[in-house]
């Protein structure tokens, strides 16, 4: 087992140095620069190359990709190219936010999607099955920013219940206000249950259907235990990696969410650093969320492997 994870940390550190070199190169390849950005269309040549000069932008790439890879891996994230801050004073106060909105988002969605999900697969067929698949079906169809616009019709303008922009001051906590969160965090719950039911939905159903469950029931054990002893555990390894799917949708999703509802989180800040081009900002938020990603994904790979006997002794 300590193999098996020791070969999943090496495999997320040589990704991790992948995304570096993808980040870098893309950063990069943005049209205009964060001169351009600061000193307007109107701006001078000379002027923009003295700024060019002071904010070290003609230097070659790679030397540039060196020192800004070397002071990530010591924890430095560099300065902001447009207001000269440290890039983590910056989105400090973001991450906290991003991590209130997508924690409140997981924390309903994850026993939400196992009721339902439950419900679903162990009355495959039936209207219950059928009500919540239907469901389920529309909010997978409709993207994020139309969930997000009906909520706020609905609740904002036609209601008048929930503020229709989720604003927080800079260092404020988020959960003072619980309000602002309801509408981003019942955008992201929406969607992020509708694939979560299905997932464990079909996993649920297959178990339902198994010699073992069937042994089980003939045992006389009540449906109840049925489901929680043998149903469930065997459902939920499938359903794992369906979670750590939907979390890190849940990193993308929280970028058009935040965008919507003005809220002061990661995702808002990275749209905001790539209008004024500020590198060090973007490269910083970008390699923090491929980090991310690289870490749930491990977290769900050892889990799996813990809820299947099998598959930790064929490792």
């Amino acid at each position: 087992m300590l193999t098996f994870v020791g070969r999943r940390i090496l495999v997320g550190i040589g990704l991790v140095f992948v995304a570096s070199l993808l980040v870098f190169a893309a950063t990069n390849l943005l049209p205009g620069d964060a001169a351009s950005a600061v000193l307007g269309r109107n701006a001078s040549p000379e002027a923009l190359a003295a700024l060019r000069a002071e904010l070290e932008l003609e230097r070659p790439l790679h030397e540039q990709y060196l020192d800004w890879v070397t002071d990530l891996a010591q924890g430095d994230l560099g300065r902001s190219l447009t207001n000269k801050q440290p890039v983590t004073a910056l989105i400090g106060y973001r991450v906290v936010n991003t991590l209130a909105l997508a924690v409140t988002a997981a924390l309903l969605l994850l026993p939400l999607s196992l009721v339902l999900g439950t419900w679903a697969g162990i009355r495959a067929g039936r209207r219950a099955d059928q009500a919540i698949s239907g469901l389920t079906l529309a909010f997978i169809a409709l993207p994020e920013f139309v969930i997000a616009s009906i909520l706020v019709l609905v609740l904002s303008v036609g209601l008048d219940l929930l503020p229709p922009l989720s604003l927080v001051r800079p260092g404020e906590n988020p959960f003072s206000h619980p309000t602002v969160l309801v509408l981003p965090v019942l955008t992201l719950v929406l969607v992020g249950v509708a694939w979560m039911v299905r997932y464990v939905r079909a996993g649920v159903a297959s178990a339902v259907t198994s010699e073992y469950v069937e042994m089980a029931r003939l045992n006389g054990l009540p449906e109840w235990r049925v489901v929680l002893r043998h149903v469930l555990p065997n459902a939920l390894a499938p359903s794992v990696q369906a979670f750590a799917l939907t979390l890190l949708w849940l990193l993308g999703g929280v970028v058009i969410v935040e965008t919507m509802f003005a809220y002061p989180g990661i995702g808002a800040g990275l749209v905001q650093a790539i209008a004024s081009r500020d590198l060090p900002t973007i490269q910083s938020t970008a390699m923090l969320i491929a980090a991310v990603y690289v870490g749930i994904t491990i977290a769900a790979d050892v889990l799996v492997v813990l809820l299947i006997p099998k598959v930790r002794t064929t490792k």
